[in-house]
């Protein structure tokens, strides 16, 4: 018994320790940790390559090209045709050759928000007051053993996001996201993993998503990550219909 107590005591002194940080102490850790201020705005482009797996054994490659400020450029390959989502910064449309649709179309509305938050180049925690998001100290929690600081991140637009950063590195493991699409709330989950360095800064290499409370789980797992290639803008516009 005195061992459970002495454990609960730690924890709740613990837990008032980290309190004690602000949020930006812990933000200024994250950007540390992941590389530092010069070395993530000296990338200006970022082009990811890999494989998405999904339910059903479904397989296809996967493409996502991001340059600065907020353009975005996501390639979906399956069975020889390839789908595709983009952001022009104003713009989101979409190719959906599979459903027999060759022009482009407009993004719907969970779409546009989804593509929204992919074009943020360095994530909505870095320079985050600038881009008039919100940040708190939430608490702590553990996410598949390990423990994390929470920061709810409220995003201009009234999406939510709940970070879970692990205690030790600073890094995003787990991601929670809120959406209201229509007048109704869906949630989303995503376990991020196997960080390495780009030019300095790293990112994710493994990101598993679902929606909250579903065993229906879709992962990417990028076999490469490409710092300051040359993109052509044009690549983010949306093309002219039948050329």
């Amino acid at each position: 018994m005195r061992k459970v107590l002495l454990g609960i005591v730690l924890l709740a002194f613990f837990a008032i320790s980290v309190a004690a940080q602000s949020v930006d102490e812990i933000v200024a850790h994250y950007v540390k940790t992941i590389g530092g201020m010069e070395k993530i705005q000296a990338v200006k482009t970022l082009r990811r390559s890999g494989k998405f797996t999904g339910g059903g054994g479904l397989e296809a490659t996967v493409v996502q090209e991001n340059k600065r400020a907020n353009l975005v450029r996501e390639e979906f390959l399956l069975q020889g045709m390839t789908g595709i989502d983009a952001y022009d910064g104003k713009t989101g449309w979409k190719i959906e050759p599979w459903q027999g649709k060759k022009d482009p179309e407009s993004l719907g509305e969970e779409e546009m928000k989804s593509i929204i938050e992919d074009s943020d180049f360095d994530g909505p925690l870095v320079n985050y007051r600038q881009k008039g998001n919100k940040v708190e100290f939430i608490g702590m929690d553990q996410f598949e053993g390990t423990d994390t600081f929470k920061l709810k991140v409220t995003r201009p637009n009234g999406d939510i996001y709940i970070y879970y950063l692990d205690t030790d590195y600073y890094v995003p493991i787990k991601i929670d996201t809120k959406r209201m699409i229509r007048g109704a709330e869906r949630e989303y989950e995503a376990a991020l993993g196997d960080y390495k360095a780009v030019a300095g800064w790293f990112l994710p290499y493994s990101v598993e998503t679902n929606t909250k409370g579903s065993q229906d789980k879709s992962k990417v797992v990028y076999e490469k990550i490409e710092a300051n290639v040359t993109i052509d803008e044009g690549r983010f516009r949306i093309p002219v219909a039948g050329k």
